[in-house]
């Protein structure tokens, strides 16, 4: 009897050993793994802030309003074939319209997506995703176009279309550009439309609003701002930026609004 009692209390210990130690293994998994989700944020961190810094030094953009390319598609040289080229958040996000109807390579109706110039000069420019915001004639696009970019090294820049007006793809957008800034796919990113006002200032506008914190009211008047005098009408849109609700789970936090929402309107 007292042989079994000696038994069963070495057990015992046996088994409080193995799980202390069990406990102790555990721990040293999650605190490495812990370490490793911080390591892996501030690298990623440190490339948003170093994109940012690029693309600042780069266009000198220093305010949401201020334009790169004017509407005839002038102003930078080496990203002809775009229209009123504005940054939204940067290194992440521009936006503007696509340089058809004043091209001096080629005149075409304004409604139609970026000419091939104008996505292979985002291409040069290392942006990695182009967006149409109409479905308008976007069958005769090139869907990708690769390049050597300004650093000479290889890109590619994938188009995409996704219509803007009806609200159906306002998620969509959100999580096409959170992506970017967690660093989970690749940017800048190209919004625009035929003139860089109205969808492309809609989208915009969304995007302020969900990561950077824009009132209604303060979306509005970037809306209104950014189309340059052709703001009447559109009350279906003006209404989408009113009635905006941001997206609990997609919202950036205070270090990477600090970093990105710097610009004034």
């Amino acid at each position: 009897m007292k042989n079994n009692i000696l038994s069963l209390k070495s057990v015992a210990l046996l088994l409080k050993t193995f799980f202390i130690h069990s406990l102790f293994i555990l721990f040293s998994i999650l605190m490495i793994q812990f370490k490793w989700a911080q390591a892996e944020d501030l690298v990623r961190s440190e490339k948003l802030s170093e994109r940012k810094r690029l693309y600042q030094q780069r266009y000198n953009l220093n305010t949401l309003s201020e334009k790169l390319v004017n509407n005839t598609g002038d102003g930078f040289e080496k990203l002809y074939g775009v229209r009123n080229f504005r940054v939204v958040l940067p290194g992440v996000l521009y936006r503007g319209g696509a340089n058809n109807y004043y091209n001096k390579n080629g005149v075409r109706d304004n409604m139609n997506p970026l000419p091939n110039e104008g996505l292979q000069n985002l291409c040069r420019e290392d942006f990695k995703q182009a967006i149409y915001l109409y479905t308008t004639n976007f069958s005769t696009a090139p869907k990708e176009v690769a390049c050597r970019n300004f650093s000479s090294m290889k890109n590619k820049i994938d188009y995409q279309q996704i219509t803007a007006f009806d609200g159906k793809n306002n998620r969509l957008f959100m999580e096409i550009i959170y992506s970017v800034i967690k660093g989970q796919s690749e940017g800048p990113i190209y919004l625009h439309c035929w003139n860089g006002w109205h969808a492309s200032g809609l989208i915009s506008t969304l995007a302020l609003r969900q990561f950077c914190g824009l009132t209604a009211s303060q979306g509005l008047a970037y809306w209104t701002k950014n189309t340059d005098g052709h703001s009447k009408g559109y009350d279906k849109v003006k209404e989408q930026i009113k009635k905006y609700t941001p997206y609990p789970d997609l919202k950036l936090s205070t270090d990477e609004q600090n970093l990105l929402c710097d610009l004034s309107i």
